[in-house]
């Protein structure tokens, strides 16, 4: 799968550009020695959230593929402060809605959390729309918009999504203009 596919899914998935993408093509280096600003019991929390949106099934899910961890990383060093805080408030919400800790909940309860906030995060990108607010500046997304976009970003961006989910072909190989389609096959992927 080509990037270029993969933030066109993301954002139809979640009706926003990537929160963060500014920074990642800028290609800031950052600091020596940076930490997170997640603690593990956060980053477990990221993973459980994010391997409800993509369960293991058949192949891996979000959790074989480190997806907790990268979405920390990801925040910490491509987010702005006001994008971190309102992503910290996020996960602060969800256990909150959870009645104390999400990773608690059972795995129906989870994925109607997720429903419900997923819901909430759409009417919230038709209200506030790309025009942003009335001083001309975006609005922040709904925290849930970002931790969706990170799960599946960070999914399908590991090599576990690349290799084992979707088909993948080391680029340059060999041309085959005449390849047999089988339906139901999963989509390439490169990396």
């Amino acid at each position: 799968m080509e990037r270029r596919d993969l933030l066109k899914m993301i954002f139809t998935a979640t009706g926003a550009a990537l929160v963060g993408l500014p920074a990642l093509a800028s290609g800031q280096v950052p600091t020596a020695g940076a930490k997170t600003a997640f603690s593990a019991t956060d980053i477990g929390t990221l993973d459980e959230i994010a391997e409800t949106i993509l369960p293991r099934t058949k192949t891996p899910g979000a959790k074989d593929a480190g997806t907790g961890a990268f979405m920390a990383r990801f925040v910490t060093d491509c987010y702005t402060a006001k994008q971190q805080a309102a992503f910290h408030a996020g996960l602060v919400d969800i256990d909150k809605r959870a009645g104390g800790r999400f990773v608690s909940l059972t795995p129906q309860a989870r994925t109607e959390l997720l429903r419900t906030l997923d819901a909430e995060a759409r009417k919230r990108a038709v209200d506030v729309g790309d025009t942003g607010t009335a001083e001309g500046t975006r609005a922040t997304p709904h925290y849930f918009t970002m931790i969706k976009q990170l799960a599946i970003f960070g999914f399908f961006t590991s090599k576990v999504g690349a290799t084992e989910v979707l088909q993948y072909v080391a680029v340059p190989g060999r041309y085959d203009g005449d390849l047999a389609y089988v339906p139901g096959t999963p989509a390439w992927g490169t990396s």
